[in-house]
């Protein structure tokens, strides 16, 4: 037992107590230790058993967990919208995931997590009569207004074609997507006067320095629009779109040849997206927070 505590790097009373708790007959094999473990896990009493218990609550769970909703927003939107269920922690929802009853759910969600690859984005040349995002007036900073949205660009990966254009409102967080199958300057103003035609809402957009917006004045004269620019390598400075990318890449790795994905597989991303239990809108998912705005903007225009 010495020898084994110090090649594994665990204490002596460790390594006894696995012994005496797991051994079968006298002998200790591995797998039947594993498997004593596991039973001996699967049934005791608060191994995410609030959940389990309750058959309402955990199908609400699963269905969220399985839709890459975190368990710190799950258990908000319980808090704040679903008066018909218990309330749960985060964390019981977190010992759910790593219970018997919930690994399965927590070992593909892990795995949708790692599925990405490294790109390259094509470089970049200066673009002409920018105006910086310093520039903005104090209600965009300030998320205080509806229809100030980010854009940006998800690119083919090397040999690939086509490429995403993602826009989000930076007060709602609601997300539109458009496929570009030919990446021309004319197919990219005509992918933002889509978004614009189901998002008239849409006052100024912050953006990168993207080639693709060299004729940056001219869409904004089509959008009606303001164009605000972030600096160079301040991806940051449009955080929001930046960290629902990330989100994006979950469902399209790195690497991947975006003329593969189909428009209904966009659309349906798209859905995903807008479906998601959000904390800074108190915990409500973006398209409830889009419909809200517009049935309170009817009332107060007397429609």
């Amino acid at each position: 037992m010495r020898a084994i505590s110090g090649a594994i790097h665990h204490s002596i009373s460790t390594i006894s107590d696995e012994l005496k708790r797991n051994s079968v007959k006298g002998a200790y094999h591995p797998r039947k230790a594993h498997h004593k473990a596991y039973v001996r896990r699967k049934y005791a009493r608060y191994q995410g058993m609030k959940v389990v218990n309750h058959n309402k609550l955990r199908t609400f769970v699963e269905d969220y967990l399985e839709d890459d909703q975190s368990p710190r927003a799950i258990a908000g939107r319980i808090k704040r919208h679903e008066k018909y269920l218990p309330r749960v922690s985060k964390n019981s929802i977190y010992r759910f995931l790593k219970s018997p009853y919930g690994i399965s759910i927590d070992f593909f969600r892990q795995e949708r997590w790692r599925r990405t690859k490294r790109g390259r984005r094509a470089s970049s040349e200066k673009l002409k009569d920018r105006v910086f995002i310093d520039k903005r007036p104090a209600i965009i900073n300030t998320r205080s207004r509806v229809g100030d949205v980010e854009a940006d660009f998800i690119i083919s990966g090397k040999g690939g074609r086509g490429m995403l254009l993602v826009v989000e409102d930076r007060k709602l967080r609601v997300t539109f997507i458009a496929i570009i199958f030919k990446v021309t300057i004319k197919n990219i103003h005509r992918a933002f006067a889509r978004i614009k035609r189901r998002f008239p809402e849409m006052k100024t957009i912050s953006t990168d320095n993207d080639i693709l917006l060299k004729y940056h004045q001219k869409l904004a004269k089509l959008l009606g629009v303001r164009i605000y620019f972030c600096h160079p390598y301040h991806s940051w400075e449009k955080g929001s779109v930046e960290n629902t990318n990330g989100v994006i890449r979950r469902s399209i790795p790195k690497g991947s040849d975006l003329s593969q994905y189909s428009p209904y597989f966009i659309r349906k991303l798209e859905q995903k997206l807008n479906r998601r239990i959000m904390e800074c809108i108190n915990y409500l998912i973006p398209r409830e927070a889009l419909e809200r705005y517009r049935k309170n903007k009817k009332r107060r225009n007397g429609v």
